[in-house]
């Protein structure tokens, strides 16, 4: 099974919020965003950008490739301060490893359990979100066994001061954007929640009720496999379609 099988799944965007709270969580990253970002007056820029450049690096054609790359370079050269650069290599291995396991861990939770061999060969071809960036190849860990000892290392490093903490309520509780999106917020905290480990959702100050969030999850389970493949790659073709009119 390779990624492109994996990343179609509309269903990974639950892991969105996740992701996002992971990286402001490392603080080189977390104060730039804060210093140079305005999540309030967009709250779904960073989450739209990402999904634009996962897709057109899966599944894009040499064009939409070179134009997401473009679009990333312009995005990260005004953002970098004392602590961040955002060409360090170090912090984009972050950012892919984010997304990584937040797929992963969602997919497998909400799709299907991954065979070993096709866990590894998504494993290896997630790479493609960090070197596309220019982070060195070698840095990739390894192995899945080497990348789960990165990431509990790094876990370990993660932190949450006020500059942070009002950038991530900016983000949970926005206060423009549509009406669809303000409506499903509620929801969107909770799923965030239960996707954290505990002292990262106890820093964030969200509150947490497990029972509703695994109900939420058992649910997503049974219905969403069951939904028309048209609706489950939804966001991949919509978001592409939007990168060729751009273009």
């Amino acid at each position: 099974m390779p990624l492109t099988a994996l990343a179609d799944e509309a269903v990974l965007l639950a892991g969105g919020g996740r992701a996002i709270l992971l990286q402001l969580a490392n603080p080189a990253i977390g104060h730039a965003v804060a210093h140079h970002s305005n999540f309030a007056a967009d709250p779904l820029r960073r989450l739209r950008n990402t999904l634009t450049y996962v897709y057109a690096l899966v599944y894009g054609t040499p064009s939409q490739v070179a134009a997401v790359r473009r679009m990333v370079q312009v995005a990260h050269a005004p953002v970098r301060s004392a602590t961040y650069d955002a060409s360090d290599a170090r912090l984009q291995l972050w950012v892919a490893a984010t997304l990584y396991d937040s797929a992963v861990t969602l997919y497998e939770r909400l799709v299907a359990p991954l065979a070993p061999d096709d866990a590894d060969l998504i494993y290896r071809e997630y790479a493609v979100i960090g070197t596309a960036l220019g982070m060195p190849a070698a840095l990739w860990p390894a192995d899945r066994a080497a990348f789960r000892a990165y990431w509990d290392s790094q876990l370990a490093t993660l932190s949450v001061d006020d500059r942070v903490l009002a950038v991530s309520r900016d983000l949970l509780h926005p206060r423009t954007g549509p009406l669809w999106m303000r409506a499903s917020m509620p929801l969107v905290r909770l799923v965030t929640a239960g996707q954290l480990p505990p002292q990262l959702r106890e820093a964030y100050g969200l509150p947490f009720r497990a029972a509703r969030y695994e109900r939420a999850m058992r649910w997503t389970a049974r219905i969403y496999p069951r939904l028309p493949r048209g609706i489950r790659r939804w966001p991949r073709v919509h978001f592409l379609r939007q990168l060729s009119a751009a273009a």
